[in-house]
């Protein structure tokens, strides 16, 4: 089902993998951003407009929270317009990445901000070629959706495979492949086994990722042994 290093070249380029929290819900990143766990967040008009708070301060709160990587999407379409919203929320905070979807104006608006030295996240990736353009054009980041490309009958995460493949052969394009749509723990899993340098996760996946009922089994056992020790390890 899931490709291989024989078949394609999707070893690790090395480095950490990164987790980032995809949600715009400031009380849910601050319960993860204490665990040390994740290294940005990326939002959208969608999930922003579920708190249905004001945005800028919204991101303001969140870029407080997490160091990292912050994604912001524009909502203009056109090159010009895309590029003043970028400019404008890249006033908030340092470590705001401008995000453009993969447009022709879009890819325009990305090489216009990343040549002022602005991260950009180009989201919105289904195709490998695609993501080539994205890196061709400056993207700091590129964001191929794998649920929603699997929803339509194709296989996400051969996108993964075949976009971290031709980005081993060009190194010098620097784009961090960040994997989006993320559904499920083996949707993580597989990504960091290709070899995806970032996963924008759900909060509810990322608590899932520590779930294992042999770990509860296990525990259950060892505090029921403990209990019967009538032994206190503080007093």
């Amino acid at each position: 089902m899931f490709l291989d290093s024989e078949e394609f070249n999707i070893e690790n380029t090395g480095g950490q993998m990164k987790f980032f929290v995809d949600t715009a819900n400031v009380e849910e990143i601050k319960e993860l951003a204490v665990t040390g766990l994740i290294d940005g967040v990326t939002t959208n008009p969608s999930l922003v407009a579920k708190e249905g708070k004001d945005f800028k301060k919204i991101l303001k709160e969140i870029c407080s929270i997490v160091p990292g990587s912050v994604s912001a999407e524009v909502a203009a379409t056109e090159v010009n317009a895309m590029v003043k919203e970028g400019l404008e929320l890249r006033k908030i905070s340092d470590n705001i990445t401008v995000k453009l979807p993969l447009t022709w104006d879009g890819l325009k608006a990305c090489k216009a901000l990343s040549s002022q030295g602005i991260a950009v996240n180009v989201t919105l990736c289904f195709s490998a070629s695609q993501a080539l353009l994205a890196a061709k054009a400056g993207a700091a980041f590129i964001s191929p959706f794998i649920g929603r490309h699997d929803d339509i009958g194709h296989d996400g995460l051969n996108l993964i495979a075949e976009i971290r493949a031709i980005y081993n052969n060009y190194p010098e394009l620097g784009t961090q492949i960040l994997a989006a749509s993320v559904r499920n723990p083996i949707h993580l899993i597989e990504c960091a086994k290709i070899g995806a340098d970032v996963a924008t996760i759900p909060p509810k996946v990322i608590k899932q990722l520590a779930n294992h009922p042999l770990t509860d089994k296990g525990l259950e056992v060892f505090l029921n042994d403990w209990k019967a020790t009538g032994q206190k390890i503080v007093a």
